[in-house]
Parts: C-alpha cells; sequence; structure tokens
C-alpha cells in the first residue's frame, strides 16, 4: 500500500486518468440550478429570500464547479481579484431582473465550465471570467423574477454572502495544500470541467 503523502506526487498523466472518472456521475446531473423556495413551497418575504440566496448557490452542480474552479484560478492571483467577480456577478443579476429572458441562457452557464478550464490551461485570458460570472448572476436572478423589492434585495444579499463565502473558503484551503499539489492536477480538474461543461451545454441545447 503506498503512503498516503505519496498521492499529492502523482506524475500528472495518471492523476488525470483518476480524475476523469470522477466527473462522469456529475454529467448525469441537471446543470440547471433549483430555487430552495421552490423546493420548501415557501412565500417570497425577506427571511425566505436570505435563505434562498444563501442556499442557491449551493444547489447547482454547474454554479457550484464554477465557483470551485475559480479558486484554482484565484491561486496565481491575490485574493482581492474575488471583488470584482462578485460585483460583475452583482451586475449580472441586476441585469436579469431588468431584462430577463436571454435565450439559451442556461446553456451559455454551462459553457462557462469550458471557459474557466480554458483559463486554467493559460488558453484564455482571466479577463473571460468576467462575462462568465456575470452570466451566473444573470441566470440566478430568474428565479425572484416577479417578487417585490425587500425579499430581492436580500436573496441578492444572500447570493453575494454566500458565493463569497464559498471563494474565500476553498481559495484558503487550496493555498494551504498548494504545496502537495501534482503538477498534473490542474491539467486534470480542467479536463473534467470541460467534459462537464460541453455535456450539460449539449443537453441544454438540445432538451
Amino acid at each position: 500500500m503506498p503512503h498516503p503523502s505519496s498521492v499529492g506526487r502523482l506524475p500528472g498523466g495518471r492523476l488525470s486518468l483518476l480524475l476523469a472518472p470522477l466527473a462522469l456521475p456529475l454529467l448525469a446531473l441537471p446543470a440547471s440550478a433549483h430555487h430552495l423556495m421552490e423546493i420548501l413551497q415557501l412565500p417570497p418575504t425577506p427571511a425566505v429570500g436570505l435563505l434562498s440566496g444563501l442556499a442557491h448557490p449551493l444547489l447547482g452542480p454547474d454554479h457550484l464547479l464554477f465557483l470551485l474552479a475559480l479558486s484554482l484560478v484565484g491561486l496565481r492571483h491575490r485574493a482581492s481579484w474575488m471583488l470584482g467577480l462578485l460585483a460583475t456577478g452583482l451586475a449580472g443579476s441586476a441585469a436579469g431582473l431588468l431584462l430577463p429572458g436571454l435565450p439559451g441562457a442556461e446553456a451559455l452557464v454551462a459553457a462557462t465550465l469550458v471557459v474557466v478550464a480554458l483559463v486554467l490551461l493559460d488558453r484564455l485570458p482571466r479577463l473571460w471570467l468576467l462575462p462568465a460570472f456575470a452570466l451566473h448572476g444573470y441566470v440566478l436572478s430568474a428565479a425572484v423574477l416577479g417578487w417585490t423589492y425587500a425579499p430581492v434585495g436580500a436573496y441578492l444579499a444572500g447570493l453575494l454572502v454566500s458565493q463569497g463565502l464559498l471563494l474565500l473558503v476553498s481559495l484558503t484551503l487550496l493555498r494551504r495544500g498548494a504545496a502537495r499539489l501534482a503538477p498534473g492536477l490542474r491539467q486534470g480538474l480542467a479536463a473534467a470541467l470541460l467534459g462537464c461543461g460541453a455535456a450539460w451545454a449539449w443537453s441544454g441545447l438540445v432538451g
């Protein structure tokens, strides 16, 4: 039996082969996020809006994977770069409330996993993440269309806090273990993101 510490030193190619099967169960999941208020059949109040905003980023596999992948990108940058992303996501949510109904929005959100994978592989500049995050914010706003101002404001505040904490915690944990990451880990995770993003985007287009 290999010593546990040797796992982090697996060659890049072998690690990629090990990571690929981990993405297969995710390919079978629906990419669209579910709204906590719909699941629990609750009325739109400020408290419900806040709870729904806190939970919503965690209930959609495409959005959750996107946020976690952003933490990998953040390993090479200062933590303050997240503030720009969060502000862009909030602007996207505002755009979604003012101009809803973008055709193919769910498929485009799934395709943002391909974008972040290409950024991880240094095939696209990091600026592409700004419109990608704005698109996530746009789609997340669809859950509260028709709500009054107070619940909508609480929902957006919950989204901001939930996304910010998730990025901060995942980035902190990754930085603590960065020295033990195998050289091929980034490539392996990027390959898994490419597979999930392409599969979900295709599903959204033909579904």
